[in-house]
């Protein structure tokens, strides 16, 4: 194991019960990364998606691969205390066998292209062996202060907008 959780959270500012990665197990810097999630009963969402019949929901499966992508490309980041990667787009994204609780979320994350503000990644979710899930992610890097919006914009504003 390359990162438990804990060396995870000192990469990553995601937390209890957001964290959608529990171990790295692969790494090649600025390439390829392969992360582990155990799915547990005990997960939040599982309360209602589905009761008797839980099935992880699949925009959670694109998260933990984006957190999985996220922590390689922060490792290159100085500072990256300061800064947070933000979804850009979801492209291609297909799901292709439920995740249930005892399953072991294998997330296989490789970079397309990486640039400082800018960032194109591939992720494939497997479950012994089989394909769960797979999307292109596009991530762009913001500075942490920057990323709040201020509270004079109003709520119906065009996204981006600045007071």
């Amino acid at each position: 194991m390359i990162f438990d959780a804990i060396g995870i959270q000192k990469i990553l500012p995601h937390r209890y019960p957001f964290l959608m990665v529990d171990s790295i197990v692969e790494m090649e810097r600025l390439k390829r990364i392969v992360g582990l999630k155990n799915v547990s009963i005990n997960e939040s969402y599982f309360q209602g998606h589905f009761p008797g019949k839980p099935v992880m929901p699949g925009v959670l499966i694109i998260e933990g691969m984006a957190q999985t992508g996220a922590l390689l490309l922060l490792l290159e980041i100085p500072e990256r205390e300061k800064k947070l990667l933000y979804f850009a787009a979801v492209d291609e994204a297909r799901f292709r066998r439920p995740v249930v609780p005892g399953d072991q979320l294998r997330m296989e994350v490789t970079v397309l292209k990486f640039r400082t503000t800018f960032c194109k990644l591939h992720g494939k979710a497997t479950v012994n062996g089989e394909v769960a899930a797979e999307a292109t992610l596009r991530c762009m890097l913001v500075d942490r202060d920057a990323a709040e919006v201020p509270s004079e914009v109003p709520a119906d504003a065009p996204v981006g907008a600045k007071p």
